[in-house]
């Protein structure tokens, strides 16, 4: 079930979503380690200027049945190719809830949503060592759209 986010819940968001956003730009060869942090939290700043009350942004608890939380959901309403979609800056199930269908539920919660505010359809960045949320988003109906691939090359400068 999709919740919007109280203060506190944004708060706690925050302080995990910077740095594990950082973790993955790393991860995916994007972003030193070393300023990593600084330029994750530069991002959050500049999409969230007015944190939860940020114009043109969703930000949602997902809960179960019982009501406890059980993830987020970040949606940006922009404009991409002359239409309005949704865009998706974070979603996530906490590691101990995966595999019980909250993602999924999510997902079809927030069509309704996408259909109630007219919008034209849903987008999402995944990072490509990030196989089951890829695997997820296919089962979904999301396909590819833009691909960027890396290769190391031994003995080049990392």
């Amino acid at each position: 079930m999709l919740v919007p986010m109280t203060q506190a819940q944004f708060d706690a968001f925050f302080c995990e979503t910077v740095p594990a956003y950082a973790d993955d730009k790393v991860a995916a060869g994007q972003w030193p380690r070393s300023e990593a942090l600084a330029r994750s939290q530069a991002e959050f700043d500049q999409l969230l200027p007015q944190g939860l009350a940020t114009p043109d942004n969703l930000l949602y608890a997902l809960t179960d049945d019982e009501g406890a939380q059980v993830g987020v959901l970040w949606v940006s309403v922009q404009e991409r190719a002359g239409q309005r979609i949704a865009y998706i800056y974070d979603v996530s199930v906490r590691p101990e809830r995966q595999r019980e269908g909250h993602a999924s539920r999510a997902f079809a919660a927030l069509d309704q949503v996408v259909r109630e505010l007219g919008l034209a359809g849903v987008a999402l960045h995944v990072f490509g060592h990030n196989t089951a949320a890829r695997a997820l988003y296919e089962r979904l109906g999301f396909r590819a759209t833009n691909i960027s691939m890396f290769k190391a090359v031994e003995g080049g400068d990392r």
